[in-house]
């Protein structure tokens, strides 16, 4: 009885005194990206069934603060001139100051729907981790997903990666 009352004296001071870590303020993780841009899309069409055909698109990324608030906006427009292809988007990112995270909602203004839910997710340093539900087509049917995005920032020349 005596080694579980020094063992209870160990694990006291061992956490006395410690307070968790405070949780990171993200709401400023998107701030890299406010102003107006260039955009070069690379998209592979045809997901999980061995293509690697690419379509490469360039036009515009432009991105604004909400209101003074921690939410941004992004109204994004590609062109592939070759294939007479198009893309345009809109993008709101909310930031969720209790959870600490992330929803980035797309919006489709042309069949005024707005995508939920929504992707969630932080970063940690310069890597965001977002997450999202889909479907895939498969010959049995569809089968549901949960799929991870990554997004890094690289500050200096304003460069981001989505893979």
């Amino acid at each position: 009885m005596r080694w579980l009352a020094i063992l209870h004296l160990i694990l006291l001071s061992a956490t006395g005194g410690e307070s968790p870590a405070p949780a990171r303020d993200g709401s400023h993780d998107f701030d890299f990206l406010i102003g107006n841009w260039k955009a070069h899309v690379r998209r592979l069409p045809d997901r999980l069934v061995g293509s690697n055909t690419w379509i490469e698109y360039n036009g515009i990324s432009n991105h604004k603060k909400l209101l003074d608030s921690n939410a941004n906006f992004e109204e994004f427009e590609v062109d592939n001139p070759d294939k007479h292809l198009h893309i345009k988007g809109q993008t709101l990112r909310l930031y969720n100051p209790d959870s600490h995270q992330w929803s980035i909602y797309l919006l489709d203004l042309d069949k005024g729907v707005l995508s939920v839910p929504p992707v969630v997710g932080e970063f940690n340093g310069n890597r965001g981790e977002f997450y999202d539900q889909g479907t895939v087509q498969r010959a049995r049917g569809p089968d549901a997903l949960c799929l991870a995005k990554y997004l890094t920032k690289i500050c200096a020349d304003g460069a981001i990666l989505l893979a």
